[in-house]
């Protein structure tokens, strides 16, 4: 069996897969749509998005526009043939409910769970759009007072002005969050666009996680540095998750080919904050692409720094130290299923990974987590499988 050959039935049992505490560091908590009414300011509760219950599936109404609850954040338990895209409140993990949570991270040994989802609201209406982050914010630190210890939830925080950023993530510091998620690209300041490719119904949602790769903000530009230091001096750690690009989840012709690219997509954004010194600014700065897979790390790692050496002087690079430097001292990521990284994680620039379930999304490792762990750790020495498994994750979010 080769290297990257993954074992059937691998064995779990014996002294070898004696592992220590198990921290998840990609897990989902993607906000019930009934919460907003609860959540939402009382002003604005009327306008929040209801359920509709259907015969084959239930619907949800908002702002105008009727559309099939989607089940594809919530597969945990299924199986592929059993994959329903299309469902009923009914039919899905209860995975908001923290007793139920806990329970099933009981059932798949994980100790503690980072916790993404954020929203916010698919409007084009900012006073809801951005009553709909503090809405979160509030509702999943509510929820993670079921057990402050296992789990850990991210905030979510708009990229469209630096000043307004900053003033939120003081926010969320001082209610307890310790790492915020940016989009990959600022955001638009003038308001989102669309395309074909991108319905106004989840514009707020896409902007939140991609932002604008060509609009006028951008975070090469020195205005972002105080943006940089307030993370730095709150001891705040930076995640992006997802947004070089989005799949398009509702063409099936579109869906495989664009997943590889949405996780690749990640590089763009590493190297931008690689080559454009922030990091060499910013020594303190950490920044994990999540859920973004890190099999690339070590080519991206060794394409960059080679490019760099050929390149450096007639693009004038600021760099004091090559890209390696601040991959192993800056960049960290995370991972499903991802051989390929385990196995390069000596290689330079590649160290830095964290392994995550994704729960209870559909690439998720639930309920079956203990044994891909075994098959993908099989021959990974103890201490290196603890580190990945837990240790490098407390770390980087500071639990």
């Amino acid at each position: 069996m080769s290297d990257l050959a993954l074992a059937e039935k691998p064995e779990t049992s014996g002294s070898d897969w004696q592992l220590g505490p198990i921290c998840d560091a990609d897990a989902h908590i993607d906000p019930p749509h009934f919460m907003w009414k609860d959540y939402l300011p009382a002003q604005l509760r009327d306008q929040a998005p209801q359920i509709e219950e259907g015969e084959d599936c239930d619907w949800i109404v908002f702002e105008g526009n009727r559309r099939p609850l989607q089940m594809i954040n919530n597969q945990a338990g299924r199986t592929g043939q059993e994959f329903k895209m299309r469902g009923k409140l009914s039919d899905m993990r209860a995975a908001w409910d923290p007793s139920h949570r806990l329970a099933d991270m009981d059932l798949d040994n994980i100790e503690s769970a980072v916790l993404f989802g954020g929203g916010p609201l698919g409007t084009f209406n900012n006073e809801l759009y951005m009553a709909s982050y503090d809405a979160y914010s509030r509702w999943v630190m509510d929820f993670a007072s079921a057990d402050h210890k296992r789990l850990v939830p991210v905030g979510y925080v708009p990229m469209r002005d630096i000043d307004e950023t900053i003033g939120i993530i003081r926010k969320l510091a001082k209610a307890g969050f310790r790492t915020i998620n940016l989009p990959a690209f600022p955001q638009n300041p003038n308001g989102w666009s669309t395309t074909s490719e991108v319905k106004a119904l989840k514009a707020g949602q896409i902007a939140a996680l991609t932002g604008d790769p060509k609009g006028e903000l951008q975070y090469w530009q020195p205005e972002f540095d105080r943006l940089w230091a307030e993370v730095c001096d709150l001891d705040l750690a930076l995640t992006m998750h997802l947004g070089g690009r989005v799949p398009r989840f509702g063409e099936k012709q579109f869906f495989l080919p664009d997943m590889p690219m949405s996780k690749m997509a990640m590089a763009e954004p590493v190297a931008i904050f690689i080559f454009n010194a922030i990091f060499q600014r910013f020594p303190k700065l950490r920044l994990a692409t999540v859920e973004s897979g890190v099999g690339w790390f070590a080519w991206f790692n060794e394409y960059i720094t080679r490019t760099w050496e050929k390149q450096r002087f007639w693009t004038e690079s600021p760099l004091t130290e090559n890209p390696t430097y601040y991959m192993e001292h800056n960049v960290f990521g995370s991972f499903i299923q991802d051989r390929t990284g385990i196995l390069c994680r000596d290689l330079p620039g590649a160290k830095n990974i964290m392994w995550s379930s994704d729960y209870p999304h559909s690439e998720t490792t639930y309920p079956e987590s203990q044994a891909v762990i075994a098959r993908l750790f099989e021959g990974v020495p103890e201490n290196d499988r603890n580190l990945i498994l837990g240790g490098r994750a407390k770390t980087f979010y500071n639990i």
